[in-house]
Parts: structure tokens; C-alpha cells; sequence
């Protein structure tokens, strides 16, 4: 009797394990389509983000060589993967959970669409269902839209919203904006959130020691915090707004992964002292080899003479 109440007792906490890893998605999210067609191109944005971001834990798609973490990542490339919906995998995305972190405050809306644009292209049958028009609950109908503008004289960022409808255009007020900068891997916030005023607009300090390109530009990304009140429309711009960045050549100056020419001096000289060093050893050890091997012969001549002798 007892092994039988052990045994519904571990099928009972079995049960709850596997329910405990089942990853339930809100049905109103789980309706969530992109505003944009994949294509070619997404795809390729697309696996260039999930190698940065996703192939760490998730592998290679169709390799099945994921991390075998309890729940396990999964192959995106699986059948039990893709039967996710679109929405499903852009909330799993954004949000984490648990081992998996949340994307939400580091890739933007396109980026985690880019994202699921190219999981999706490992499956054949998949056929896109696309949300054409970007409309906000505050704003029935309306439109939302950004617009980025940089002040140079206070080094300011203005972001405006706006609810367009039909040939009206009203301020999008009190929406909570975030702008980030784009870098090589995620995205750098801003300043902190800030709301829009009166007038839809939302003001960004920017530090003036972040680097830019070449030409001083930097690639802003402009988003709602709360994208089921104002929608999922943003705004992504580049401005010219830093000075001017020249990379350092890496062969430059003197450095240790550099040419001999200009290795530095240290180097150099330790690598010369020991390389002397060691000829100096090895020539002491065989100038003692040759004196033994004369001390060997003199004695073998001095036991030849006496057995001269005796005889």
C-alpha cells in the first residue's frame, strides 16, 4: 500500500513538473501579427540577431544542438517550436523567462520580428498573416507616428507622436516613450523614459560621450513603453548628432598581438634575455659533457699504463 501511495505521489509531482514547464502565452498576445511582410531581407537581419542573442542557449536551427537546460530551449527548426504562433514566439521573445532572459528593453519591435521572420523560414508550410495598419486603443482609427528631432545647441533629442486620421493629426499625449541607441550588440538606452506633453513631444538628453561612426551619426530608435495602449509603431532614424569616430588601428602602436617591429620594448627584451638564457644553459651542459668525456678518457688512459706496470 505504501509503494502504491509513493507511486501516485511521484506521478502526481511529475505532472506538476511538466505543467510547471509548459510556457502558457495570453491569448490576446497570442494574436499578435507584424506590421511588415517577411522577406528575404528579414530573414537575414533576422539570423544575424538570433546568433548574437539566441543561438547561445537555442543552437543552431535544425541542428538540434541546443542547451539541454530543464525546460530545454528547444530547436526553433522543430515541429513542437513552430507550432507556436507568431505572436507566441515575439512574446516569449520579449518577455523570458527563467533561464531565458527578456529581449524587451535590448532588441526593438522589428528586431524580435526580424527574429521570428527567420525561424520561420525553416518551416515550408508557414504562410504569414499580416497586421497592415498600426492603430493605438487610446486613439481609435488614428495612425500613430514618430518623428525624431536633434537640437545640437542643448544636445536634446525630441521624439513627437502623432494620431493621424484621415487629414487630422492630433497630438499623442501622456505616452510613455523610451529612445535607445544602436550599438553591435542590443540596444543603449537613453535617459530614462519620459512622457509625452501637451504637445505629443518627449524630450532625451543625450550624452555627448557616446561615439558615433565615422561621420558622427547615430542610429536612434524610438519606442512607446506601453505598446497595448499606443500601438507597436516607433521610429527608427539616424542623425548626425557626436563628433566625428576614427577607429584605431589595432597595429598602430606598439601592442603584443602586433609585428615584431613593434612589439613592445618588454617583450622584446625578456624574449631576448630568454632566449640567451637558455643557449647559455644548453652551452654549459655540453662544455660539462666535454669535460667529462675528457676526464673519462685521461682516467682510461692512466688504467691502461697501469696494467703496463704490473705487467
Amino acid at each position: 500500500m505504501q509503494k502504491i501511495i509513493l507511486n501516485i505521489t511521484f506521478l502526481l509531482l511529475l505532472a506538476s513538473t511538466a505543467r510547471a514547464q509548459e510556457w502558457v502565452v495570453p491569448e490576446d498576445k497570442k494574436a499578435r501579427l507584424s506590421t511588415f511582410p517577411f522577406d528575404a531581407e528579414t530573414r537575414k537581419a533576422g539570423e544575424r540577431l538570433f546568433a548574437l542573442n539566441c543561438m547561445s542557449c537555442h543552437g543552431s536551427p535544425g541542428k538540434d544542438n541546443y542547451l539541454r537546460l530543464v525546460p530545454p530551449p528547444g530547436d526553433p527548426a522543430s515541429a513542437g517550436f513552430q507550432e507556436n504562433k507568431d505572436g507566441e514566439i515575439f512574446y516569449k521573445v520579449s518577455t523570458g523567462r527563467q533561464q531565458m532572459p527578456s529581449f524587451r528593453s535590448i532588441l526593438s519591435t522589428e528586431e524580435i520580428w526580424n527574429i521570428v521572420s527567420y525561424i520561420r523560414s525553416f518551416n515550408s508550410s508557414y504562410k504569414q498573416a499580416l497586421m497592415k495598419i498600426l492603430q493605438s486603443s487610446a486613439y481609435p482609427g488614428a495612425e500613430i507616428r514618430m518623428t525624431l528631432n536633434f537640437n545640437r545647441a542643448d544636445n536634446r533629442i525630441a521624439v513627437r507622436a502623432s494620431a493621424v486620421k484621415e487629414s487630422t493629426s492630433e497630438p499623442v499625449i501622456n505616452a510613455a516613450v523610451k529612445l535607445f541607441i544602436q550599438r553591435t550588440f542590443g540596444h543603449l538606452q537613453v535617459d530614462e523614459e519620459k512622457s509625452t506633453n501637451k504637445e505629443g513631444i518627449a524630450i532625451f538628453n543625450l550624452p555627448q560621450t557616446i561615439p558615433g561612426d565615422t561621420a558622427g551619426n547615430l542610429s536612434f530608435i524610438a519606442r512607446f513603453s506601453d505598446e497595448e495602449l499606443f500601438g507597436t509603431e516607433g521610429k527608427d532614424t539616424v542623425i548626425n548628432a557626436t563628433s566625428k569616430f576614427t577607429p584605431e588601428s589595432l597595429v598602430a602602436k606598439r601592442a603584443m598581438w602586433n609585428s615584431v617591429r613593434k612589439a613592445p620594448v618588454w617583450i622584446i627584451l625578456s624574449y631576448g634575455l630568454g632566449l640567451l638564457l637558455v643557449w647559455g644553459f644548453i652551452l654549459i651542459v655540453l662544455m660539462k659533457l666535454r669535460d667529462i668525456y675528457i676526464v673519462g678518457q685521461a682516467a682510461g688512459k692512466n688504467h691502461q699504463g697501469n696494467e703496463s706496470d704490473i705487467s
